[in-house]
């Protein structure tokens, strides 16, 4: 066991950190910015993250899975309700908890209703990350650096660091990694080196089509879509050279009105949302894909626990 006491070399850490924050702080934008790989789904409308998806930082020293949770907000239905037990439950197996806080708006209820439960889980280390500090001035950031330093102290905590980063300008992206790796516990990698997400391709998909899906239905609810990937089967009798991947999946909604806003007039909008997520699943899975999209309506499948079981719930 000598080596690993040596100075030079300082003990591999490795463990799981989660970013939390209200719908639209950030959260995804951050994770894909870290990966440096779409993963999880982002999208300009909140409560679209359902899965724990999970991408990967592999460093020499460290390595740090991101699970990326459903925001945790007050429950209105049964679904609402699971969707913040997971999130307790994932907080408190963590190591490392990342709270997301737009540089650009002020501190609301939302975000103290979050750090209020934050509070509750004592011995998780927490990291405030500014988010979006490309869109203020200096004196905003540092104003909202001390409403957030100051949110701790009421709540009686402390953050393990404060940290201001910009992801679509990749500012300070690394050092956040940086200030996240020393915070995980002493262990050897837990995913091999190329694995970028544990998350189930079939998983992905389907959230690359829901994704694709929600872009542009302004008024309806993002919650009453969900994507089940049927199949995946590579096409027979193709070349080696030139494999084709069919893709069978259903788009399900909650009433047959929505049928018309998500295939829109003459099929036109169904269309788009083939071409827009066949692009990046072909780019997900570096291989041609054939995709076959079916909008179905499953009845209230919000509030029907055996609906929500069949759509991965």
């Amino acid at each position: 066991m000598d080596n690993a006491s040596s100075p030079s070399q300082a003990p591999h850490r490795a463990g799981f950190a989660c970013f939390v924050g209200r719908p639209n702080a950030g959260k995804s934008t951050l994770t894909n910015a870290l990966v440096g790989t779409k993963v999880a789904i982002t999208s300009n409308r909140p409560q679209t993250t359902r899965h724990t998806v999970r991408g990967i930082v592999h460093r020499p020293d460290a390595q740090l899975v991101l699970v990326d949770t459903p925001g945790l907000h007050k429950p209105r239905t049964l679904l609402g309700e699971r969707l913040n037990d997971v999130v307790r439950t994932t907080w408190a197996e963590v190591d490392v908890i990342g709270f997301c806080l737009p540089a650009d708006q002020k501190l609301g209820p939302g975000d103290k209703f979050i750090a209020k439960e934050l509070a509750g889980i004592k011995k998780t280390p927490k990291i405030a990350i500014v988010t979006k500090t490309d869109l203020v001035d200096s004196k905003q950031l540092a104003e909202q650096l001390i409403a957030i330093d100051q949110l701790a102290t009421e709540l009686g905590f402390e953050w393990a660091q404060i940290v201001p980063v910009s992801a679509v300008g990749d500012k300070q992206v690394s050092l956040l990694a940086d200030l996240i790796a020393p915070l995980l516990p002493e262990s050897p990698p837990l995913y091999p080196e190329g694995d970028l997400t544990d998350e189930p391709e079939q998983v992905m998909v389907a959230e690359l089509i829901r994704e694709a899906a929600l872009e542009g239905v302004r008024d309806e609810l993002p919650h009453s879509i969900a994507v089940v990937v049927e199949e995946m089967l590579p096409r027979e009798d193709r070349p080696k050279d030139k494999p084709l991947l069919d893709i069978h999946a259903n788009v399900y909604i909650e009433r047959p009105s929505q049928k018309g806003i998500i295939i829109g007039p003459k099929g036109a909008r169904l269309k788009e949302v083939g071409m827009k997520s066949r692009k990046h699943i072909e780019a997900l899975l570096g291989t041609p894909v054939y995709l076959d999209l079916h909008v179905k309506v499953a009845k209230d499948w919000q509030r029907d626990p055996k609906q929500l079981r069949k759509l991965g719930f």
